[in-house]
């Protein structure tokens, strides 16, 4: 015994199996597979040059500002907890990441043209990036500095008296930020010759 078919699905069979729908219908799959792969290739490159193994590829990253941080505290410490170069660099949050990497692309022209590329001509450079690094940083009030060091984890009582101060008043009032203290934190201060405060 055959059972009837309802009246709707024969109209939806209909429907799909028009030429134009049929069409319609292959173009809207291509497009979603299309988008799954360029949004997991997109991801994936995203994430591949958001490692420490990516930012020491090159030479002037690797033999100058990442040698420097092996001496610092963020590289190695008591407790194992280790800073790695997109921890401070590149923010976690999706929408500021993808700011940081289209104006980090600069940085790559710089390899291309060979504007940094001897210890010579980093060093005449290096003010200017640490400048426009701290900038940054001044402007997202230490953003990436925050992923890991929570003001309201602070322990007023385990710091200098110094640090205590800063961090209870004018770190906690918003008049400054990590960064206006801490330069040169995880690599050498260029010469601050000419630097207001210094």
């Amino acid at each position: 015994m055959k059972l009837p078919i309802p009246e709707f699905l024969k109209r939806y069979w209909h429907f799909l199996t028009r030429p134009l729908a049929l069409a319609l219908w292959i173009i809207l799959a291509f497009g979603f597979f299309a988008g799954i792969i360029f949004w997991g290739g997109f991801n994936t490159m995203m994430e591949m040059s958001n490692t420490e193994a990516f930012c020491t590829s090159c030479h002037e990253m690797r033999d100058n500002v990442f040698e420097e941080m092996k001496t610092t505290i963020h590289y190695s410490n008591r407790s194992g907890v280790r800073a790695s170069c997109p921890d401070c660099h590149v923010p976690h949050e999706w929408t500021h990441k993808i700011v940081r990497k289209v104006q980090a692309s600069k940085e790559l022209w710089g390899k291309i043209t060979g504007k940094i590329d001897t210890p010579r001509k980093f060093e005449e450079h290096r003010l200017q990036m640490a400048m426009r690094e701290w900038d940054r940083m001044k402007k997202n009030d230490s953003r990436e500095c925050r992923n890991c060091h929570n003001f309201d984890s602070m322990d007023f009582s385990l710091q200098s008296k110094r640090a205590a101060h800063m961090h209870s008043t004018a770190l906690a009032s918003g008049e400054l930020t990590c960064i206006d203290c801490h330069k040169g934190i995880a690599h050498k201060l260029p010469d601050m010759s000419g630097v207001p405060g210094w």
